[in-house]
């Protein structure tokens, strides 16, 4: 089975334009998507329930009669995660012990001082009362997510979390929900598409309306948390899942191929990069890819993905190969180098960085403890993995002694005068009045 991969030179004179064209994703979404996504989400904000009834039966294939029908207890959840295999239950509570104490690290607390003149200033951190958590159904199953979206939440003391689960035929993946379960989501609606998310958003009858919506989805569920953004906070836009692997002639070609197949084998449009200062461990790891692709369940997928998306980079040294990566910014970067931690200071820009030829990234999709809820589409430029912080508000606090006022009202009052704003400076002027 040949895999034709595209291979570009860093030293050729054309190489950023070709590497632009490369990474080139329309996340936006046609005209068609967006229009039903605006008729659902319209009819939503309207209906409240009978509308995300009405939609579930008919994208979702069932016959429900009212919300009712489409509610998961604590009981059932927890009646799966009970169930489970013990191979399956032990491996969940592994990963969330170790999501847990990851994220534990990040909490942040409020903080103030007091000047001379006895003026207060500070931050107050407070988590979000209520946040959704769209978890993906159909062909995707993935109780992963659920852990690493909930337990950063939960840390960060989210007072309730609200899920939302489609399930289309009616089948309920006994897994996920055991992750639901396990994580302490509060509740659970079998809803899913841009119907969840105009649930989410907006609130009904049944589904509390949230403070921030969590969580991947289709185009349609993408396109929703975009139009909804605004009424209520989103985590990401999400694209197709990328990896870039930056690696010396020292590593083992074999795993350095599984670990482009890992992201290729989530759909044909995931990214796959190879950066290597080496052109025969190129060849290695391509012959290793002609070799272990065979056997691969996904191959078909994988080997689309590869041939539309993927790409090998060769570079004359690791600084360039970082040069790359920064370019990139790609959601997950392997250093399979002799000395990662070396070149880890010249990255820049990525999601998640993995350090070392045994770090394969797949331990960082399940178990190590970061969330995998990555920035993807070179959004790794300016945001970050999905953390504490983004569950928690960070309020200034501003408390100024009469002293102060009065020092500061000068100051404040010729820049409120210079932008015409009269009332601000009269504001600040009349606390320096006897």
């Amino acid at each position: 089975m040949t895999v034709n991969i595209t291979r570009l030179l860093f030293s050729d004179s054309g190489f950023r334009a070709e590497l632009d064209k490369a990474l080139a994703w329309d996340a936006i979404a046609d005209a068609g998507v967006q229009e039903t996504v605006t008729t659902i989400l319209t009819d939503v904000r309207a209906r409240g329930d009978a509308a995300v009834v009405e939609w579930t039966n008919k994208l979702d294939r069932l016959d429900v009669a009212a919300m009712s029908d489409l509610v998961i207890g604590r009981d059932e959840l927890m009646a799966c995660l009970e169930a489970l295999p013990s191979d399956q239950r032990t491996a969940l509570e592994t990963a969330a012990q170790r999501i847990r104490v990851y994220h534990e690290k990040q909490m942040q607390g409020s903080w103030q001082y007091t000047e001379a003149d006895g003026s207060v200033y500070g931050q107050q951190v407070t988590p979000l009362d209520r946040v959704g958590m769209y978890v993906p159904g159909g062909k995707a199953v993935y109780p992963s997510t659920v852990l690493m979206d909930a337990i950063p939440a939960k840390v960060a003391g989210v007072e309730e979390i609200i899920a939302t689960l489609p399930t289309p035929g009616g089948t309920r993946n006994p897994i996920v929900l055991a992750a639901l379960g396990l994580a302490g989501v509060d509740k659970v609606f079998t809803i899913g598409g841009t119907q969840a998310v105009g649930a989410l958003a907006y609130g009904t009858e049944s589904v509390p309306r949230v403070d921030k919506i969590v969580g991947p989805g289709n185009i349609y569920v993408a396109t929703a948390k975009k139009e909804v953004f605004g009424q209520v906070g989103i985590d990401m836009v999400a694209g197709p899942s990328e990896i870039l692997v930056i690696t010396d002639a020292g590593s083992n070609p074999d795993w350095i191929a599984m670990d482009l197949f890992s992201q290729a084998e989530h759909d044909e449009d995931a990214q796959s990069i190879l950066v290597c200062p080496d052109a025969d461990f190129i060849e290695a790891v391509l012959a290793s890819i002609e070799k272990l692709l065979p056997d691969m369940p996904r191959q078909d997928i994988i080997k689309a993905s590869l041939e539309s998306r993927g790409l090998i980079v060769q570079v004359d040294d690791l600084d360039q190969a970082a040069a790359v990566c920064n370019l990139v910014a790609p959601e997950h970067v392997e250093l399979a180098v002799a000395d990662p931690q070396a070149l880890l200071a010249s990255i820049r820009h990525a999601g998640a960085i993995f350090l070392g030829r045994h770090t394969s990234e797949s331990l960082g999709d399940y178990c190590a403890g970061p969330s995998h809820v990555l920035p993807t589409s070179g959004t790794a430029r300016f945001s970050s993995a999905l953390g504490v912080y983004d569950f928690q508000k960070r309020s200034s606090i501003i408390g100024c002694s009469e002293a102060a006022a009065r020092e500061l009202a000068g100051t404040a009052s010729v820049l409120a005068r210079a932008e015409g704003l009269i009332a601000h400076a009269r504001a600040a002027e009349m606390r320096d009045e006897d």
